[in-house]
């Protein structure tokens, strides 16, 4: 996203987070711009049945609540790293000021705020199918991209947990669903994983 040595200069720090360790909670004031140096983040919310719905998985090199700075709201979801993490925390205001300072950083963050707004549209159209392989196939699609069409060519980085925590699916309807989608050949599955 942003170059780590101008995230730097502008008064960003480390900051190391353990596996499961909440970074922020949904509703908590947004005070930082996070970029993920290595690791993987977790946005999700909690229903009342204590059911967890996953809003998105990001990883090196990508921002995490940049979107939630540029109002006064508070996080509608929490952070948590999934793995041990390392991440750049820059205070909201040193934010602005790297953005007023540098325009094609700025257009950078709105190509993001684009991109994160375009998967939400897909997500939401996909959370109100009944179909459980089109929901799956939807979440496959949009991490494959559309630049590789070769059948089989990517493998899916996420479990069938995380897969049912993005399309609100049990686990074992994923688990069923993957299966089926094998034998009718849209995923190959080969030790466990599932390449599309």
């Amino acid at each position: 996203m942003i170059n780590e040595d101008l995230l730097l200069a502008f008064g960003a720090n480390y900051e190391t987070f353990e596996m499961n360790q909440t970074i922020f909670n949904e509703g908590n004031s947004p005070k930082f711009y996070f970029q993920i140096i290595h690791g993987i983040v977790e946005l999700n919310n909690y229903h009342d049945d204590g059911k967890e719905f996953t809003q998105n998985i990001l990883s090196d090199g990508q921002s995490l609540g940049e979107s939630f700075l540029f109002d006064d709201k508070f996080y509608p979801t929490n952070a948590t790293a999934k793995t041990a993490c390392t991440v750049l925390k820059l205070p909201k205001t040193d934010f602005f000021s790297l953005l007023n300072q540098n325009p094609d950083v700025l257009a950078g963050i709105i190509k993001c705020l684009a991109d994160r707004l375009y998967y939400k549209y897909v997500m939401l159209f996909n959370v109100s199918s009944p179909d459980p392989v089109f929901k799956i196939k939807t979440v496959m699609d949009y991490l494959k991209g559309s630049d590789d069409s070769s059948k089989y060519s990517f493998q899916i980085p996420l479990t069938r947990q995380q897969l049912a925590n993005l399309t609100g699916l049990r686990v074992e309807t994923v688990i069923r669903t993957i299966k089926k989608m094998h034998s009718i050949n849209l995923v190959k599955l080969q030790n466990r994983k599932i390449f599309y």
